[in-house]
């Protein structure tokens, strides 16, 4: 592996991209999880004993290789709804994943600034740091977009226990760790750092027998989930709207034996208020047939404000439910130019894109009460806001049944976009060992375990009604109790520890390392 020192910048970056493009492998549609710590291993591998410029540069060049291959279908949104020339949406998508690229090019670069002469440190103290630190901005910054974390495609390997305890993110520290660890044994021949990854390994084995939650057998829920498969581009056609609410209706009908019938994401073409009898009669229709029924309908305040809900009609846990009292649950975690337009005064005139119907939504509270519908509490999130952990973990309770998602993926067509949201979604129900009932427009509508398996599941573009009975869990997993607080103490201490040995050892690390030629 020291040949790897021979190569020049040019070489490191013909490597490094096709490595990253790689990892994309690991995530759904193609689950690949293995070639995840092989990209990782490549990657980190690359960046030995070299300069920060030049780690940097291998960074983004890795980060250009696993974004640009990862989340290209953002294009197809663009191009084929916000009406911009081709020039001006590739120019959005090369910004966007420049833009991520950069979060892999300054850990390169802090990987080589803090390590030089120190391989132990940064590679099984100081790199996972730094990587995870990275994510979590990632994660934060204009409002987050923590898409390809690297521990979403671990959820189909060996280290998917972790989820439960640690999140995706402690699954990601567990990934990134070990391959560290594996790239230190080969490169410095030494086998210590091998007890690394083992002993993760041993440690995601014991946590795969425990059983963090109880399933509640005596309590199964007959749910319906409705995909009416509705056109994009019709969807919001005044002429569409009365069929698309007949079709969902007919749809419903024929399945009110289901103790919980769930459309998708604004289902309903309209204003809340423009369609209050409809609604009336779909509430009392529920009732009649001891049912419930979810929808998500966009809805418009007195004061002007527009809000992305998720309503619920028909039967609640005392026996009786009302439209004009039924509860509702409002988008907080919103899509920046979707569903609102940063610096919107200057970008709306610049092309229709910006323009797209209902983009100027207000938020809802972070946390929010439980939706209760025919006794069962769901806690809610709507499309985009699935991939915040930390949103979901805070609004799961003792009270808990199951997990509640509603999306509409027919801005991406048949790319990997909603294959890849649809497995975020199998993630927050495997860390809140929740079951987790997931509708959509054209898919994927599925329905997942509290281990994170989906257990049924609708083809895409077709219309159906995907029908289940699933059996809620309670109790709380460590993570949904903890959430990162164990991933900050193992920060402060990797950042001590590697600080301590900093400052006793400087440059001298070679005292206990051996170097080439010495085995």
């Amino acid at each position: 592996m020291r040949r790897i020192d021979n190569l020049n910048l040019m070489g490191r970056l013909l490597l490094a991209a096709p490595a990253g493009a790689l990892a994309t492998l690991s995530f759904a549609p193609y689950k690949l999880w293995y070639l995840a710590p092989l990209s990782l291993i490549i990657f980190l591998t690359l960046l030995q004993n070299q300069r920060p410029k030049t780690a940097f540069w291998t960074g983004l060049a890795w980060g250009l290789g696993l974004f640009g291959s990862g989340v290209w279908w953002v294009h197809v949104s663009i191009a084929d709804f916000g009406g911009m020339p081709v020039i001006a949406g590739l120019f959005l998508m090369v910004l966007l994943v420049g833009y991520l690229a950069l979060y892999p090019a300054l850990f390169g670069a802090l990987f080589a600034r803090f390590g030089q002469g120190r391989p132990f440190h940064q590679l099984m103290l100081l790199g996972p740091v730094f990587w995870l630190l990275l994510d979590w901005v990632r994660g934060w910054l204009f409002t987050g977009f923590p898409w390809l974390w690297m521990g979403y495609g671990q959820i189909h390997g060996p280290l998917a226990s972790f989820a439960p305890i640690l999140g995706v993110e402690g699954l990601t520290l567990a990934l990134v760790l070990s391959c560290g660890a594996l790239v230190a044994a080969g490169y410095y021949r030494n086998w210590r750092p091998l007890t690394v990854p083992v002993l993760v390994l041993l440690l995601a084995y014991q946590a795969k027998g425990i059983e963090w939650v109880q399933p509640e057998p005596y309590k199964p829920v007959k749910v319906a989930l409705v995909q009416g498969n509705v056109p994009q581009a019709l969807k919001w056609q005044p002429e569409q709207r009365w069929p698309t609410l007949m079709k969902y209706l007919d749809l419903t009908r024929e399945n009110w034996d289901a103790d919980i019938i769930i459309w998708p994401e604004a289902a309903i073409p309209a204003l809340e208020k423009q369609v209050e009898t409809f609604l009336s009669h779909l509430d009392e229709a529920a009732r009649i047939n001891q049912s419930a029924v979810i929808t998500g309908v966009l809805d418009k305040t007195e004061q002007g404000e527009f809000f992305n809900n998720i309503l619920t009609l028909g039967i609640n846990r005392d026996g009786e439910y009302h439209y004009d009292s039924a509860s509702r649950y409002s988008k907080h975690h919103l899509l920046p130019f979707g569903e609102f337009v940063p610096f919107g005064d200057l970008l709306r005139p610049i092309a229709p894109f910006f323009n797209l119907p209902m983009s100027s939504f207000s938020r809802g509270n972070f946390i929010q009460s439980n939706l209760d519908a025919n006794g069962y509490a769901l806690a809610p999130a709507l499309c985009y806001e699935i991939a915040f952990s930390e949103q979901v973990r805070q609004n799961v309770g003792i009270d808990t049944d199951m997990l509640l998602t509603l999306s509409n993926d027919a801005w991406f067509g048949r790319s990997i976009g909603p294959h890849q949201h649809m497995e975020i979604a199998q993630m927050r129900a495997l860390e809140t060992g929740k079951p987790l009932l997931r509708a959509t427009n054209t898919g994927v509508t599925a329905v997942v375990d509290h281990q994170g398996q989906i257990i049924a599941e609708l083809p895409q573009f077709e219309t159906g009604v995907l029908r289940a009975t699933v059996t809620p869990t309670k109790g709380l997993t460590p993570y949904t109790t903890l959430g990162s607080w164990p991933l900050y103490l193992y920060l402060l201490w990797s950042v001590a520890v590697s600080w301590l040995l900093i400052k006793r050892r400087r440059g001298d690390f070679r005292d206990t390392t051996p170097q080439e030629g010495v085995h």
